[in-house]
């Protein structure tokens, strides 16, 4: 049974570095529009990081224009997914960030980590 689960796997997508909650990253993702292809750059928080086979994901979140917030789902093995910068790392205490979703100004800033 084993071996038929490894031929459904998606392979893993190695311009993914290790991400945790609570990183500063930018997530640059291929945008096919039509008969083009772009790259667009998503730069936010990891407020979630979920671990598995193939169903791993991580949500950034970022405040666009007027104080409204941008949660957008990535896959972690998504073939779209063109590389992930991580800008820096932040000191957090939780697995779930959602509490950043009612926080505005200097009280939504995370500490940084140093190492």
């Amino acid at each position: 049974m084993s071996d038929l689960l490894k031929a459904v796997e998606a392979p893993v997508n190695t311009n993914i570095p290790d991400l945790h909650s609570g990183d500063l990253v930018k997530v640059f993702l291929r945008i096919k529009e039509g008969a083009n292809e772009r790259v667009q750059e998503f730069r936010g928080t990891i407020i979630r990081k979920r671990s598995g086979a193939n169903g791993g994901n991580f949500t950034v979140r970022r405040v666009a224009s007027n104080g409204i917030g941008v949660e957008r789902t990535f896959m972690l093995r998504s073939p779209r997914i063109e590389k992930v910068l991580v800008e820096r790392h932040s000191t957090v205490r939780r697995a779930q960030l959602y509490y950043l979703r009612d926080r505005r100004g200097k009280s939504a800033r995370l500490k940084q980590r140093f190492s």
